[in-house]
């Protein structure tokens, strides 16, 4: 199964989006039908806003009068924190049941509104957010909603800012064109991420790539910090820590375009108990991998387990190992070394270089890794390192 978040603020067009889903064979769980569903007549939800918010958000016919519960919740802070405390619980659970009910291998496209705003991000595999200007927004639901223009404003601004959004987002689309320019950006990445995803992760296999040397991206922080989020959740307590290591944790340094991951676990038998998590998170496990090329005479303590990304479009590769073992302590050493040393970076870039000629990159490394475990750690005791 492969879940993905969908959000975007009011008016934005995420509607559009999930229905292109589910035409394509996506189950859809619209968060805006099931808090619908959750406050009809007669339910608990109802009850429980009538009682924070009085009777005069109720129609005469005992029905949700939504306009008038909006201008009551959106006035200010307190009074949304009261709606979003008694309804978010409830659609959680409803969301629940129907995900439970979907087969194992369904893509599940979970369109959720305050996906931000309720910090639901990280639970998903792949997050997508659909955006466009506010003054469009605002446009849109004054002309085929029937807000008012200080209604559409207010609700708007109580919701989350695109910097926000931006921060969570996987896959940006903009929406600021025609509807039918939306269906193609939304079919496109169906066919091109989404399908190839949950195809890999039905096979339990990482995405195949062959990703070059390319100069560095400033994104790549950002990027990594959404997957440590992600593994985070994954993981809980059984994680004693995760940090972004490799290349791409060294600002400024030309490298492959492969986010490298290193979960510290307190033992071997803690990683394989996290395996099935890992996949549900996008991350399947690669078997072949059971060993660091060990710089020592004990090789057991070289040991790890390996995981990479499902997902074509965010290459990652995880290694979880234990903590204090030396390739785990190597792997936060490295980074640092990197940081501290600009002559140390510019030999490695030129040593990535000459091994992408070789016909094995990882062998063609490995020569000049052995020198620089030497002098990494020649570096850490002169300077009183500790990871």
């Amino acid at each position: 199964m492969l879940r993905i978040g969908l959000t975007g603020g009011i008016g934005a067009g995420k509607s559009t989006v999930s229905s292109t889903f589910s035409d394509l064979g996506a189950i859809v769980v619209d968060g805006d039908i099931i808090a619908r569903e959750v406050v009809e007549p007669g339910t608990e939800g109802l009850a429980k806003l009538v009682e924070a918010f009085g009777d005069g958000i109720l129609l005469p016919d005992g029905a949700l009068n939504r306009p008038a519960l909006a201008a009551v919740a959106f006035s200010d802070d307190g009074k949304r924190q009261t709606l979003n405390g008694i309804v978010h619980p409830l659609v959680a659970h409803r969301r629940s049941e129907l995900i439970e009910a979907a087969g194992s291998e369904a893509v599940i496209v979970e369109d959720i509104p305050l996906l931000v705003e309720s910090q639901m991000a990280p639970m998903f595999p792949l997050v997508i957010v659909v955006n466009a200007d506010a003054e469009l927004r605002v446009r849109r639901l004054i002309e085929y909603r029937g807000f008012s223009e200080e209604d559409a404003r207010a609700r708007i601004a109580a919701q989350a800012t695109e910097e926000q959004r931006r921060a969570v987002a996987d896959i940006w689309l903009d929406n600021s064109g025609p509807a039918g320019a939306l269906v193609e950006q939304a079919r496109a990445l169906w066919h091109e991420r989404i399908a190839p995803f949950a195809h890999n992760l039905k096979l339990r296999r990482p995405a195949h790539r062959t990703p070059a040397v390319v100069a560095y991206d400033p994104s790549w922080p950002d990027q990594a910090g959404r997957i440590l989020a992600r593994l985070n959740t994954a993981c809980g307590h059984r994680a004693v820590r995760i940090d972004h290591i490799g290349s791409t944790a060294v600002p400024g340094m030309d490298a492959k375009d492969v986010i490298d991951v290193q979960v510290t676990v307190p033992s071997l038998e803690v990683a394989d108990e996290l395996a099935d998590a890992l996949q549900a998170a996008g991350y399947p496990r690669v078997d072949r991998y059971t060993s660091d090329t060990p710089h020592g005479s004990d090789h057991a303590v070289w040991g790890k387990r390996f995981h990479a990304s499902a997902d074509p479009g965010r290459p990652t590769n995880v290694h979880l190992r234990v903590d204090g073992w030396p390739n785990q302590r190597f792997a936060l050493l490295f980074v640092d070394w990197l940081n501290a040393n600009p002559d140390v970076r510019e030999d490695y870039s030129a040593a990535k270089q000459a091994a992408l000629r070789a016909p094995d990159y990882t062998e063609a490394k490995e020569p000049w890794f052995l020198d620089a475990h030497r002098r990494a750690w020649e570096w850490a005791q002169s300077t009183g390192w500790t990871a």
